[in-house]
């Protein structure tokens, strides 16, 4: 059985771990032409095949509501860094592609993010590093 006590101080001391390397790299996006969460849309379409994701996708790899997610798409659409068209294969669902323009300015912010996350993450080394990630991923599955 999982000590109660550990649990918690491993919980809380991830959790703030998480929260203040977040609020470090904010930085990041203070003088870009992208918000942070433009930029997680980006990631997740860009990673996508031929940079198109479903809208249902985008939002599971976000952190605010569906409805959020979609006002945001729609700001993003008319700022012309993403395409939206409705989904062939479901008539409820949507397509999100990143335009040319919206690809550039998240490659360009990729590489300053990047640079900021392996700076900081720079206080573990590979082996602990590998240990981190797949802790997570362990977390995460559940």
């Amino acid at each position: 059985m999982t000590d109660r006590k550990l649990a918690l101080e491993a919980w809380e001391s991830l959790f703030r771990a998480q929260h203040e390397l977040f609020d470090e790299m904010l930085v990041d996006f203070e003088h870009g032409d992208l918000a942070q969460a433009e930029y997680d849309v980006l990631l997740t379409v860009t990673r996508a095949p031929d940079m198109t994701a479903r809208l249902r996708d985008v939002t599971t790899n976000m952190l605010i509501s569906q409805p959020s997610v979609s006002r945001l798409v729609d700001r993003m659409v008319t700022r012309g860094l993403v395409a939206k068209c409705p989904d062939p294969e479901d008539g409820r669902g949507a397509l999100i592609r990143a335009t040319d323009a919206g690809a550039r300015t998240f490659r360009a912010l990729a590489t300053i993010h990047g640079r900021s996350i392996a700076q900081r993450m720079s206080r573990l080394d590979d082996d602990e590093l590998r240990t981190l990630r797949d802790l997570a991923e362990k977390l995460r599955r559940g």
